[in-house]
């Protein structure tokens, strides 16, 4: 039996991220696909993101980036943009929580629009529609002992729609632009991150 890969994720839904490490997991994602990619957040923050900082997971010049004036903006960019399907991923971050409703319009519109929608949220921030939640961190006892050349990190399925959750621990390959999974594991849902 092959290992299972968590990437690419599933196509026409919409996903969820939460933890420290939710922007490697994003940098992740947009390796494992082609075309454009849209990142969406709100304009009053100051933190954003690095071209120099992607290099070594995807080439930045496929970086679209939009600003809302806040999550009900950045909310209807991402619908919009999903719906439209000529940009095959959507990220969108929302630094609060996000109601029933809308979690149902952003997977309508993957549907519709046969993209795929990444939201980096709050650990208690994500909505039931979702087709997986995960918990991204970075291992912290390899960073202490051997350095950060090359990051191990662990992704945790919190929700899975479509099959069992799983947990990855894996390490970046900067110069192949994916993941090399060092081990997977079944673990049970949680709403709490582990």
């Amino acid at each position: 039996m092959t290992t299972p890969h968590p990437f690419p994720l599933r196509e026409g839904r919409t996903h969820e991220v939460c933890g420290i490490g939710t922007t490697s997991f994003a940098c992740a994602v947009c390796a494992s696909t082609t075309g454009p990619i849209l990142w969406v957040n709100e304009r009053h923050r100051r933190e954003g993101l690095n071209p120099r900082g992607l290099v070594s997971f995807f080439d930045p010049g496929r970086l679209l980036l939009a600003r809302g004036k806040d999550q009900t903006d950045t909310l209807a960019v991402m619908e919009e943009a999903l719906r439209d399907g000529s940009v095959p991923l959507v990220i969108g971050e929302l630094p609060r929580e996000i109601g029933l409703t809308a979690g149902r319009r952003l997977q309508l519109a993957a549907k519709e629009g046969r993209a795929t929608g990444l939201c980096l949220i709050l650990p208690d921030g994500g909505s039931n529609a979702a087709e997986t939640r995960w918990h991204a961190m970075p291992v912290y006892d390899k960073l202490l002992r051997e350095g950060v050349d090359s990051p191990r990190l662990r992704w945790r399925q919190l929700k899975n729609k479509s099959g069992p959750c799983r947990a990855w621990e894996v390490e970046w390959n900067a110069k192949t632009r994916a993941p090399e999974i060092l081990s997977v594991n079944d673990c049970a849902p949680s709403s709490v991150p582990v």
